[in-house]
């Protein structure tokens, strides 16, 4: 057998070629046709290959063809079972051997034997798998060369070679064995793949619901507080209408969030102009006014520095990050406190100051703010403030977090000065 391991390993070498091949086919599995019409072509390559360059020793040929058509019948099923077998007939008849009828009729016990088990594999377990390989394997290489040379009558031929041929079981066994072990955990790889990639799905999802929700929320309670106080007798009708204004700006603001949302996937559509920083100002103070005193919070207001005062971006988005921090400002002040907004024109920019005298936060947390699903509330989602931040760094702005723990949290947000009036 050492005299003959040379060939031994080059045909060896070319069984094991189909696990390079063999991942991207899987990748092909939900198209069962093209599937099984790729394994039908590689591992008829391979068994030509083999048959080809095949081992003679002291007349008796050995090329571990059985390897091959077992492994493409048990991946591929019967139909490609039936090719393999179909094209191991025509292709041995092309290469010159004698006595076809007689190998056709060696060969049909195994075609038969290896249809009837083929439903079997799938649902067996890797150890189960390989026991089953191994044996099918041997059984067409017993069965169709003891058959063959009965029914020529040079059984003696096995007999004489009984040492090389038990070696040459003993290989093919741990040959196909070893294939079989390493395609199942290239499947189970990559159903381990599939499994996560779907979780990682489902979770995103979920937490995108919920930032959904999160979004929405913030105006409908707006609307809410405002309608609670346009069922007041003391509010006068000026202030109604300046309250009735309000809820639908609001409501059209949680139209465009949805809209956002649904738009993800899509090229993203800013609609830029000029923007009036003290204008917007004023209308966060407005906003969070209602939601402020529910909470007890006092809100403190500066915007004598910023008059006039424009930046370029999306009026829309630029309110919705505004109202994100400054909502999350007010319920970081669970026992009540101070909220100050507070607006400074400076000589090429102007900052946005939002300042709560809440829990604060850790110089970690404030690394963290703004990352992906990481919130320092228990149910936040984390993606409002990421969603924030984006607008900020879209408009060119800069932003600076400045915290204490028990002591509160400062946003400072920088923009651009854009001087002249609102086009």
């Amino acid at each position: 057998m050492v005299t003959y391991l040379k060939d031994i390993l080059l045909i060896v070498f070319f069984i094991f070629s189909p696990l390079v091949f063999y991942p991207y086919i899987y990748k092909c599995k939900n198209n069962i046709i093209l599937y099984r019409s790729l394994l039908a072509v590689l591992f008829s390559v391979i068994l030509i290959i083999v048959m080809t360059v095949p081992i003679n020793i002291q007349g008796v040929i050995y090329d571990f063809r059985s390897v091959i058509v077992i492994l493409g019948s048990l991946y591929g099923g019967p139909v490609v079972s039936l090719i393999l077998f179909g094209l191991l007939v025509m292709y041995r008849w092309i290469l010159g051997n004698p006595h076809m009828l007689i190998y056709i009729v060696s060969i049909l016990p195994i075609v038969i034997i290896v249809l009837l088990t083929l439903k079997k594999y799938n649902p067996l377990k890797i150890k189960h798998k390989i026991i089953m390989a191994v044996i099918l394997c041997t059984v067409m290489k017993l069965l169709t060369i003891n058959i063959y040379l009965l029914l020529l009558g040079s059984a003696d031929t096995i007999i004489n070679n009984i040492i090389e041929t038990i070696q040459t079981y003993i290989v093919q066994a741990f040959i196909i064995g070893v294939v079989v072990y390493l395609i199942e955990l290239l499947i189970q790889y990559y159903y381990i793949q599939d499994e996560i990639y779907k979780s990682g799905k489902i979770k995103m999802v979920s937490e995108m619901a919920a930032s959904v929700a999160h979004e929405i929320r913030n105006p409908l309670t707006t609307v809410k507080g405002f309608i609670q106080l346009l069922g007041s007798d003391l509010i006068e009708n000026e202030k109604k209408e300046y309250y009735m204004d309000i809820c639908l700006e609001e409501l059209n603001r949680a139209d465009l969030i949805i809209s956002d949302y649904l738009s993800l996937a899509k090229t993203d559509e800013t609609i830029t102009k000029k923007i009036n920083v003290t204008n917007e100002m004023n209308h966060l103070m407005s906003v969070l006014m209602t939601y402020a005193n529910y909470n007890n919070i006092n809100v403190e207001t500066d915007f004598s520095n910023g008059n006039e005062t424009y930046i370029i971006g999306d009026r829309n988005k630029f309110r919705q990050a505004l109202i994100n921090i400054g909502k999350n400002a007010i319920e970081a002040m669970e026992k009540g406190g101070t909220l100050s907004l507070e607006v400074i024109k400076l000589s090429d920019s102007v900052a946005l100051r939002i300042r709560d005298t809440g829990v604060g936060m850790t110089q970690e947390q404030i690394n963290k703010l703004g990352t992906p699903y990481y919130s320092t509330k228990e149910k936040g989602t984390g993606l409002g403030t990421m969603v924030t931040f984006a607008i900020i760094k879209k408009m060119n702005g800069k932003i600076e977090i400045k915290s204490e723990v028990n002591k509160g949290t400062e946003y400072t947000f920088t923009f651009p000065l854009v001087k002249g009036e609102v086009s």
